[in-house]
């Protein structure tokens, strides 16, 4: 079922996007910190410009894609977004290949679709961020985008494609995790241990 009807604006679907996933009223782009789960693990970190800046395009991607905010949805848009070759930022490329290479683990099959539609479509990350953009209607941004999905059987080229970031999203998983994911993992262990006391601005959910 769609989500986000073609006839809405971006900033309509925005404005219930929000509220489907109880983000709050600007999405949580001012908050300090972001806050997900895996599992019963809640793990902080900080909400650096560069992410914040990717994440408003990134959250249009969710209602353009109708991917889900869920685990498996995060690691859908993550390998779209790869696949479009598009990531504004070093956050975003960072981001995503961490969801697409957990993705392969949880649900391989969808991160193939997800990356065969992102090689043939485009995103919104060279489009300057303006209110105009988000008066355009989904469905003519939708086809824009080439987001009309492509049921060709997939390239040679694109096997290769897949191959490649694939084994580049797993050593970059790999050599960063240790660096990054285990650190904040402690801390999100400490803040559970300890009541979940910190001032943490606004959960971030599956973004």
């Amino acid at each position: 079922m769609t989500t986000y009807q073609p006839a809405m604006s971006l900033r309509e679907a925005r404005e219930h996007y929000f509220s489907l996933n109880n983000f709050g009223a600007d999405g949580g782009y001012q908050d300090k910190w972001v806050k997900i789960k895996i599992g019963p693990i809640p793990i902080f970190f900080p909400n650096i410009p560069s992410r914040a800046s990717a994440v408003r395009y990134h959250d249009l991607h969710h209602i353009l894609t109708e991917y889900e905010t869920t685990l498996e949805g995060e690691a859908e848009i993550a390998a779209w977004e790869v696949a479009t070759g598009e990531l504004p930022n070093m956050a975003g490329w960072f981001l995503d290949l961490g969801g697409f290479s957990y993705g392969l683990l949880l649900c391989p099959r969808r991160i193939w679709r997800a990356f065969l539609r992102g090689r043939r479509s485009r995103s919104l990350y060279l489009t300057p961020f303006t209110d105009e953009l988000l008066e355009r209607r989904v469905g003519e941004v939708r086809g824009a985008l080439k987001l009309d999905q492509d049921s060709s059987p997939a390239r040679m080229s694109e096997r290769i494609a897949f191959l490649k970031w694939a084994a580049l999203s797993g050593a970059v998983s790999l050599s960063v995790g240790a660096l990054f994911w285990t650190p904040m993992a402690l801390l999100g262990l400490f803040s559970l241990v300890a009541g979940d006391g910190w001032a943490v601005g606004g959960e971030a959910g599956g973004k």
